[in-house]
């Protein structure tokens, strides 16, 4: 949605629907459980804004399919904020709270969750917080798109959808816990076109 007088893409289109996100997830859930030989010592932290609630959804999918692992005891949600590198050049987002699971993540697997993965910052950003809060003993990362252009060597383990896209187009995931367009919840993956 944008703001009155605020410039707009020159066209947008849907790349993933509410079906596609589903069927997406469901497989980084099977690839997770398998990569990991089941659910023991699994964490999912979710990177806000929208990693979160895919981490919460992975989990509640590893749970369905796995039958030990309880959504609410291995999902937790990892601000990045003030370990970015860009805080000078952009305006921040009040920091949200770091929430880990009662176990923690010490000699954990560690699953990062994210929406995007573009230029590999907010990755390293995530991986430096995690220094300050233990030691797991893997970390992987799931994401719903790798949209590509990495800046940093930084890959996904667990990826819903490749999405090559061009320096000027911005891809934009909408989650029903997060975005609604029009006051109504919405679940796509959208790429917009900026070019002038």
């Amino acid at each position: 949605m944008n703001m009155p007088g605020a410039a707009s893409p020159q066209s947008s289109r849907v790349v993933l629907a509410e079906a596609d996100i589903d069927r997406a997830l469901t497989r980084i859930a099977h690839e997770i459980l398998e990569a990991n030989k089941g659910s023991q010592d699994l964490v999912l932290l979710g990177i806000p804004r929208r990693g979160y609630p895919l981490a919460r959804r992975l989990a509640a999918k590893i749970e369905a399919a796995d039958g030990t692992a309880k959504a609410g005891e291995i999902t937790g949600q990892l601000d990045v904020t003030m370990f970015r590198d860009d805080l000078k050049r952009q305006p921040t987002r009040a920091p949200l709270p770091t929430q880990l699971p009662a176990s923690g993540i010490d000699n954990k697997v560690v699953v990062l969750v994210d929406d995007v993965l573009y230029s590999g910052r907010t990755i390293r950003a995530a991986l430096d917080a995690l220094v300050d809060l233990g030691r797991p003993r893997i970390v992987r990362l799931a994401v719903l798109v790798d949209r590509g252009h990495r800046e940093l060597p930084i890959r996904a383990d667990h990826v819903g959808k490749n999405l090559p896209t061009s320096s000027v187009e911005k891809v934009r995931v909408r989650l029903a816990e997060t975005d609604s367009v029009d006051g109504a919840p919405v679940n796509e993956v959208v790429i917009e076109d900026w070019s002038a």
